[in-house]
């Protein structure tokens, strides 16, 4: 997500971003952001996902948050710095992990209602775009493997 207001930064308690799953959706893992609900995920037994909710709501983590938990631009507590003011701190970002979504490209679908709030007026979130997969590189080098899709 990027602040592109030239002027106005957005304050703690930071933004809060939600949309409403296509179908039967559900978040597995998060990097980089939690969801604020977990919602009924009673179906699952053993491993359980970070939510089942058919409207989830995303923050972003708070800084200090452990390594092993975090992705390039995440963990501002939600605050951004306007795009004119700081370019490099007006971005955040998380990774989210979906199952329930099918298997091929032509099953995944995007999100639909996505809300952004943010502390005062005139924030608003643009269309979500599908776009290039991310490639994924193990540690070692030795395999490579993509998402199934991706969007922005």
């Amino acid at each position: 997500m990027f602040n592109f207001q030239k002027f106005r930064y957005i304050p703690e308690p930071g933004w809060t971003l939600g949309w409403t799953w296509s179908d039967k959706e559900i978040i597995w893992a998060m990097m980089g952001a939690q969801t604020m609900e977990q919602g009924n995920c009673s179906r699952y037994k053993g491993n359980v996902p970070q939510s089942c909710k058919k409207d989830p709501t995303v923050v972003d983590l708070l800084p200090g948050t452990p390594y092993n938990q975090q992705i390039a631009n995440c963990c501002k507590g939600g605050v951004l710095s306007s795009s004119l003011q700081d370019p490099s701190n007006s971005a955040s970002s998380f990774q989210v992990s979906v199952g329930g979504a099918g298997t091929t490209n032509k099953k995944v679908k995007v999100p639909k209602n996505f809300t952004l709030k943010a502390p005062g007026p005139g924030y608003t979130c643009g269309p979500a775009k599908i776009v290039k997969p991310t490639i994924f590189i193990t540690p070692d080098g030795r395999r490579v493997t993509r998402a199934l899709s991706k969007y922005r």
